[in-house]
C-alpha cells in the first residue's frame, strides 16, 4: 500500500481578499455578525446540502457559542487550522456583510 498523498489546494487570491475584507467590516461593525447568522438560519433550512456545508455551519456555530467577542470571531475566521479553513471555503456564509456583495 502507499500513502496518500497530501493535496495542497491554494486558495484563491479572490476568495482571500473577500474574506479579508469581510474581516475588516466586521471588525468595523461588529453587528454585522446578524447578518453572518440570518445566513446560517438560512441555508440550515434548506433540505439538500453537501455534507461540507452542513459542516461549514456547524463549525460556525461552535465559534459563536464559544465567544461573542468580534475578536475571537475574526481569529477563527482568518486561523490556519480545520475550523478557519472550513469557514473560509464557503464563502456563501458571509453573503451580504460587505455592502456590495
Amino acid at each position: 500500500m502507499h500513502p496518500r498523498k497530501l493535496r495542497h489546494r491554494p486558495t484563491s487570491k479572490l476568495n482571500t481578499t473577500f474574506i479579508n475584507q469581510v474581516v475588516e467590516e466586521l471588525q468595523a461593525d461588529p453587528s454585522k455578525i446578524s447578518i453572518i447568522q440570518k445566513n446560517l438560519e438560512q441555508y440550515r433550512s434548506q433540505t439538500h446540502l453537501k455534507r461540507g456545508f452542513l459542516l461549514a455551519i456547524e463549525r460556525f456555530d461552535w465559534v459563536f457559542e464559544a465567544s461573542k467577542d468580534i475578536d475571537f470571531i475574526c481569529q477563527q475566521i482568518l486561523a490556519d487550522d480545520y475550523i478557519g479553513n472550513r469557514l473560509r471555503r464557503y464563502p456563501l456564509l458571509f453573503k451580504g456583510v460587505i455592502n456590495n456583495a
